[in-house]
């Protein structure tokens, strides 16, 4: 836990995949082809403590979907990319754009595709639910399974790390 806090100090902007993360990694869909996802309100409002601590956000999803686009806007998550197979070159670019280094980047993925990126930032991490040959190759673990508050214990553990978890928290007492 300590390297994990250590590697959460420097975090800047945390990045998200979708399917399997802020979802179940189900796939819902209608007779007409439309699809639906369900989302975490736990993870959404722990996306929103973390944005308003300072830190930046995205969403890097190999798929697209007007829902995702819609939860992102929601939560005020600042950078969107969907249909991005090669997660590391989006990566490459918005940090590109924004002056960071890969030191200062968290990501929470739970699938192969994430793991390059999981690889390369400061803090890669998997949700519980992950294929094992990620949980094996990331930081670290998340204890709760994807859409089930794994994108909460990341953001929290983030927050934790910067000094910024107790302030939220008590604006609430």
């Amino acid at each position: 836990m300590n390297d994990l806090l250590q590697r959460a100090r420097a975090v800047r902007l945390a990045i998200f995949d979708v399917d399997g993360v802020l979802t179940d990694g189900r796939l819902y869909f209608l007779e007409d082809g439309s699809e639906f996802k369900t989302f975490n309100t736990l993870d959404g409002h722990g996306i929103k403590m973390l944005i308003a601590s300072g830190v930046s956000t995205a969403i890097i999803s190999g798929r697209k979907t007007p829902v995702v686009e819609r939860r992102a806007r929601n939560l005020g998550i600042q950078y969107l990319f969907q249909g991005r197979e090669d997660k590391l070159v989006v990566l490459d670019g918005l940090l590109a754009e924004l002056g960071l280094g890969y030191e200062q980047v968290a990501y929470l993925g739970d699938d192969l595709p994430d793991l390059p990126v999981i690889r390369r930032v400061g803090l890669g991490m998997a949700v519980a639910s992950a294929d094992s040959f990620v949980r094996q190759h990331a930081h670290g673990v998340t204890q709760a399974r994807g859409g089930e508050g794994a994108a909460r214990e990341f953001c929290e553990l983030i927050m934790r790390a910067q000094g910024t978890l107790d302030a939220a928290q008590a604006a609430y007492l």
